[in-house]
């Protein structure tokens, strides 16, 4: 167990006036992600104490970040705890939040439901300032019986396209839209129509298009994939359409022109490869994302960028870059999409680099990025057969820290599900072993999970080798379900406008709450968007 230390408090009035100022500051919330999304203020990022290791150096890459925790949950403080892990990480500017929430709000500070909200309500900004175009779902389905003249784009990943989406739509991410949505409407009288789960990115989708100068008519499904549903249409479910990966070559050329325009008028910046040396100064954090596919990534990319297609980096800023007031830098093979993603950045206060394209040789990296992680506890481990055959003799208990979304699609027979911050309360409603056995999907998580197991009981305690995968791929059984919940799935928020199975209230308050958004940034204060 981390040994709790003395840490220094940073009022919330410092923290507002520093994000007044503009200067560099990480305010992190460690609680899991449901109690954060019930209540947090807008420029607060998501770093559940389970896995503070695992992404630590990764969203917060220079150590001497001024850093302010809080969490408190259920009668408990978890901010001194992730305080002291963040120095063990080697970071030297850790502060606890005085108060906590609780005197944030006492001080007038504003909170916010959900997550990725300063993107959420950026966007409803967006609409507010640009009057973006919309139908709604009957009008969209009209033209659809119709037979019109109509594309309709789903603007999401392409996983939770394929969960559900509109019939006839194809999956077009956002970052992709002003580079490939001439291919799928060519004919400028085309009517195109973009959508989402909600409204975020069916808006920002939709005045990318507007934006870039797209000649085509262009409208928003008002309220994505909820209205549609609130109006009682059908959705479609595992629909595989995509847009075709060659862009003609003078539909790109209007491409790069429309992007580089909007990116100008935005204020993006604009720097060569052989610069970006001079951005790394000391006292400042500069994030380098890839915007193009994950499967362009892969294929090759600058060394020193991580993949981040620009739809969803738009979408979820608090989790890409948690340090408000840091540079970002965005890179792609042409200019379309890394000009987009910067020019909505730049509208939401960041300063905002896009570089130069390069030729293919300059993108010398294959493959994922190695996992910026500390090295892993020494543990005892057991291996998949061996686990197996203490199992059929008893007295073992098998705890399984993944995320509980995992533990329902598959988990080891018997296995408990437990969130790794909360395995003295798991422990209790677990039947007292002489062995337990920990485990995640590759066991990295486990790892880290044991050394906190270990100072809460005398009972031996191991992790399995390779994690489920291994024992998945060892041919042996597994179950489904929340079979074992040891603890709450708090892990978790649960969202109302993703799965198939809302509740129709449920939809419709989330749709309320968005329409609101606006009035508390206006409260809030500490936003800097400029809508462009």
């Amino acid at each position: 167990m981390t040994e709790v230390q003395s840490f220094p408090t940073t009022t919330s009035l410092a923290v507002r006036q520093a994000l007044l100022d503009r200067t560099e500051i990480a305010l992190i919330d460690v609680r899991e992600e449901d109690p954060y999304a019930q209540q947090h203020p807008l420029w607060a990022a998501n770093f559940p104490l389970s896995k503070l290791e695992l992404e630590a150096w990764a969203r917060i890459p220079r150590r001497d970040t001024r850093i302010v925790v809080y969490g408190e949950h259920d009668g408990e403080d978890l901010a001194p705890g992730a305080a002291a892990r963040l120095r063990e990480l080697g970071y030297t500017d850790v502060s606890l939040l005085d108060g906590g929430l609780t005197a944030w709000i006492a001080a007038g500070g504003e909170v916010f439901r959900d997550v990725n909200v300063p993107s959420k309500s950026f966007g409803e900004l967006v609409e507010a300032k640009r009057h973006t175009p919309s139908l709604g779902a009957p009008e969209v389905q009209a033209l659809i019986d119709g037979k019109a003249d109509v594309v309709i784009v789903d603007a999401r990943r392409f996983d939770e396209y394929q969960t559900m989406s509109i019939p006839t739509a194809t999956s077009l991410p956002g970052a992709e839209l002003v580079l490939r949505i001439r291919e799928l409407a060519p004919n400028p009288a085309t009517q195109v129509i973009v959508n989402c789960a909600g409204r975020t990115r069916s808006i920002i989708g939709t005045q990318s298009l507007v934006n870039a100068g797209i000649p085509n008519p262009v409208a928003a499904l008002r309220n994505g994939t909820i209205g549609w549903k609130l109006a009682g249409q059908e959705l479609d479910h595992g629909a595989s359409r995509v847009a075709p990966v060659q862009v003609d070559a003078a539909n790109h050329g209007k491409a790069r022109e429309g992007a580089g325009a909007i990116a100008a008028r935005a204020g993006v910046r604009r720097i060569g490869l052989g610069e970006l040396a001079s951005l790394h100064v000391p006292d400042r954090t500069v994030y380098q994302f890839d915007v193009r596919t994950p499967e362009e990534y892969a294929a090759s990319h600058l060394p020193g960028f991580r993949s981040a297609p620009g739809g969803q980096l738009v979408q979820e800023t608090d989790h890409q870059a948690p340090v408000r007031g840091a540079r970002i830098v965005l890179a792609d093979d042409d200019g379309v999409r890394a000009n987009m993603s910067a020019s909505w950045l730049a509208q939401m206060g960041w300063e905002v680099y896009v570089v130069d394209p390069v030729g293919e040789d300059k993108r010398s990296e294959r493959g994922l990025a190695a996992a910026n992680v500390p090295p892993s506890p020494e543990v005892v481990t057991v291996s998949p057969v061996a686990l197996a055959a203490w199992l059929k003799e008893g007295d073992v208990a098998v705890i399984d820290v993944t995320a509980s979304a995992n533990y329902v699609k598959r988990h080891i027979p018997g296995a408990w599900f437990a969130i790794r911050a909360q395995l003295a309360q798991a422990i209790k409603a677990i039947r007292p072993a002489k062995r337990y056995v920990l485990t995640c999907g590759s066991s990295l998580l486990a790892r880290f999970a044991a050394v906190d197991l270990r100072a809460l009981t005398s009972a031996e305690v191991f992790v399995l080798e390779g994690g489920t995968a291994a024992w998945v791929e060892a041919g042996l059984p597994v179950e489904q379900g929340e079979t074992r919940l040891a603890v709450p799935r708090t892990d978790r928020y649960r969202r109302p406008y993703e799965g198939t199975d809302n509740a129709a209230a449920a939809m419709q308050a989330y749709l309320d709450w968005e329409f609101g958004l606006i009035a508390q940034l206006d409260r809030d204060r500490t936003h800097f968007f400029e809508v462009v």
